[in-house]
């Protein structure tokens, strides 16, 4: 299940100071299954220290790029986002899982749809991934982007956007909304919240014509955006996350109803099924289904570890859990029975759970 590969670094090029775009090249037994969708991302493993550090970064490149490319910024203390920026070079070995994510959407190349996109920061690397794809697939399509920085010259991608919008002249909008540098334009002056989200649907955005909403960035940021979009008519099914957090949060505290129900029965036992084999293991219940596959040398998939990834994505198939923090599942999968197993822990005596669906 978490099987991982050997990709070649054919380019590394910087797009900011501190962030770079790593060019890979899987071998040709692993060509298809890095065959990506839009939006995906990819789940890095290397050792630092005798330590396995994961990490997960988003794919920027749009499916006819015809390269596979991913977008790294560097983050204060981060062993892995510091080595691909400070010391990746051509000609390197990267280990990474194929494509992940559900931050995507299914392409309709006769449809005139209207597209709305959100990123801040380093999250336009997703979303970026997704406007390439969707102008060109999606010949009669629009796209609209509001793109939130520090300032200019923290803006990944500048010039790519730039030539993107003299491509799709009349179909690509693009509103650069900069904390400090000030602009012609105030509203496009500091921070994208809920109240600067409404000025700009009601001068400059038409909600109302929008088909699917893209929102990549800061928590806060991306829940302030999403009650905007609810307010003026937008459903929930037509707004798509992607958490871009800059550091690893650490595990979320378990829930009060969690913490109770484990309280009566201190075991529980899990049955686990992965790459079609099945096993049934015991552990504590104020122990996470992840924790307790990899405690039992299961090679559970991970990366984040945090609920922000969706890596560890499983189905429920008899029992049942409850989940300390969920970033990464749609409403519809969670109705459906998919868990964050990093985040899940078991409420009853016995659980079934399976990462093949």
């Amino acid at each position: 299940m978490a099987r991982f590969y050997d990709l070649t670094v054919t380019d590394v090029q910087k797009t900011i100071r501190d962030a770079v775009v790593v060019t890979l090249e899987p071998g040709p037994e692993a060509a298809e299954a890095f065959a990506f969708k839009q939006g995906q991302y990819l789940t890095f493993r290397r050792d630092f220290d005798g330590e396995e550090v994961r990490r997960s970064y988003s794919i920027c490149a749009g499916l006819d790029d015809g390269v596979l490319q991913v977008g790294i910024k560097q983050v204060e203390g981060g062993a892995f986002s510091s080595f691909a920026n400070q010391e990746l070079k051509v000609g390197d070995t990267l280990t990474a899982m194929p494509p992940m994510g559900s931050f995507t959407a299914d392409l309709a190349p006769t449809a005139a749809r209207n597209y709305l996109a959100f990123a801040g920061g380093s999250g336009i690397t997703p979303v970026l991934s997704i406007l390439k794809t969707v102008l060109a697939r999606e010949p009669q399509a629009n796209f609209t982007l509001v793109y939130a920085n520090r300032g200019v010259n923290t803006i990944m991608f500048r010039e790519e956007i730039e030539d993107l919008k003299n491509l799709y002249m009349g179909r690509l909008t693009v509103i650069h909304v900069l904390e400090s540098d000030a602009q012609e334009i105030e509203l496009f002056t500091g921070r994208v919240t809920e109240e600067k989200c409404a000025e700009l649907f009601e001068h400059w955005i038409d909600v109302s014509g929008v088909d699917l909403a893209f929102i990549c960035g800061p928590e806060p940021m991306m829940l302030g955006i999403a009650r905007a979009l609810e307010a003026h008519g937008l459903a929930k099914s037509q707004i798509k996350f992607e958490l871009f957090a800059s550091g690893q949060p650490g595990q979320a505290k378990r829930s009060t109803t969690a913490a109770k129900a484990s309280k009566g029965a201190a075991k529980t036992q899990i049955s686990i099924t992965m790459d079609g084999a099945t096993r049934m293991i015991e552990a504590e219940k104020d122990v996470s289904i992840l924790e307790a596959a990899l405690a039992n040398a299961l090679d559970a998939p991970f990366a984040c570890k945090a609920g922000v990834c969706s890596t560890c994505r499983c189905k429920v198939i008899e029992g049942e859990a409850e989940m300390a923090a969920n970033h990464a599942l749609e409403d519809y999968e969670v109705s459906r029975g998919y868990i964050l197993s990093c985040q899940a822990y078991p409420l009853t005596d016995t659980i079934t759970v399976d990462y093949d669906q």
